[in-house]
């Protein structure tokens, strides 16, 4: 039996909340538009889309994605720059063989995601953190690493980061495109949490300056569809395009995932996925609200900043070791990440990452009073 699957049912017998889970709950996963729309491709007489299918991934997709990015940035989006993906975690891998060699330095975000890090040692990487503040990526911080290391990208989550939830404002992406060209690095911007906003419209996203030589921009329909689809893409300048759609695994394997790229390109075409993201907006706005209050209701020591969109709350809890207090916690039957799970040297040990995407609000009020428990045992 998968872990996976033994997570799930330890969830759903023995009510443990784990509200480190980074996955969206089941409950919110669109099986009956998913249906629809894979019922009527399927009920078509073109069957093109079971085949190999091109590099460069689904063009029918492209097209309906770049008109969904070009309506949810105000800004014109070109299917010729678009490559289709199997997800995020899966780019970045390609990414990772593409430009770099074990051996090479990259920068990332501290804290950054945690499993983007088992993906960069994976290629045997050698990662250099840059300090973050409240506004993101601290660009004086990036320079002073400049001078000292020449990175072959650096990778950041600009919008809800996560696992800290801050935004890089306008004026530093503007530095940092800047930079990315001064310095020759790839830009990689994992921007997984662009449509989730609830209190704050963040920039545009990094995809519209898909001009610059070196800008990555990687989407996802994980957060906003389902994840079990694989399914993303990449934004890009042609020339970076013409090297993904040449590299051996394409040319072998054709492009990624074109039956579900016809499935969902139908739910882009008829709007079903922008309502979808609307109503996950409402629902997990509402959860922030009910995590902020119960945060504040059982742990008023922590020191957090309510997110603004994305998943996650990043919390401080000044004196206290989260190992430690994650085995109490487990064995109140609650969990939570700890924030040494997202350093890249070994830090951060009073911090704690929650997440709003799998309990709806009367979850997350028991998981955070139980977890005042284990911190304030009577």
């Amino acid at each position: 039996m998968p872990p996976s699957f033994q997570a799930t049912q330890i969830d759903i017998a023995e009510g443990f909340i784990d509200l480190g889970r980074g996955d969206p709950q089941l409950a919110l996963l669109p099986l009956d538009l998913l249906h629809r729309a894979a019922r009527s491709r399927l009920s078509q007489s073109d069957n093109s889309f079971l085949q190999y299918g091109p590099e460069q991934g689904d063009g029918y997709l492209r097209l309906a994605l770049a008109g969904f990015l070009a309506d949810a940035d105000a800004s014109s989006a070109d299917p010729d720059r678009l490559f289709i993906t199997a997800g995020i975690s899966s780019a970045l891998d390609l990414l990772c063989t593409l430009f770099t060699r074990p051996g090479d330095t990259i920068f990332v975000e501290e804290p950054s995601y945690f499993l983007a890090l088992s993906i960069f040692a994976d290629h045997g990487l050698h990662v250099v953190p840059i300090p973050t503040d409240e506004s993101g990526l601290v660009i004086e911080a990036l320079e002073s690493s400049l001078k000292l290391h020449r990175p072959k990208f650096l990778y950041v989550i600009p919008v809800f980061q996560n696992p800290s939830g801050h935004t890089l404002p306008q004026e530093r992406r503007e530095r940092l495109l800047s930079l990315s060209k001064e310095y020759d690095f790839l830009l990689l911007a994992d921007e997984v949490y662009q449509y989730l906003h609830y209190t704050l419209q963040p920039p545009r996203c990094f995809g519209t300056y898909s001009s610059f030589e070196n800008v990555v921009s990687l989407g996802s329909f994980s957060k906003i569809l389902a994840p079990g689809l694989r399914l993303g893409w990449i934004q890009a300048a042609p020339s970076l395009i013409q090297r993904l759609n040449n590299c051996g695994l394409l040319t072998s394997g054709g492009g990624m995932n074109p039956f579900t790229s016809a499935v969902v390109r139908g739910l882009i075409e008829d709007g079903s996925l922008q309502r979808n993201i609307t109503h996950l907006v409402e629902t997990y706005s509402a959860r922030v609200n009910s995590m902020d209050e119960a945060l504040k209701r059982y742990l008023p020591e922590a020191q957090f900043t309510t997110p603004r969109g994305g998943y996650f709350f990043w919390v401080r809890l000044p004196g206290c070791d989260a190992r430690t207090l994650r085995k109490d916690a487990q064995s109140l039957q609650t969990d939570f990440r700890p924030g040494i799970l997202f350093s890249s040297q070994d830090g951060l040990h009073d911090y704690i990452r929650l997440s709003i995407s799998f309990y709806d609000s009367a979850d997350i009020d028991l998981g955070l009073k139980r977890l005042g428990q284990s911190l304030h045992p009577s």
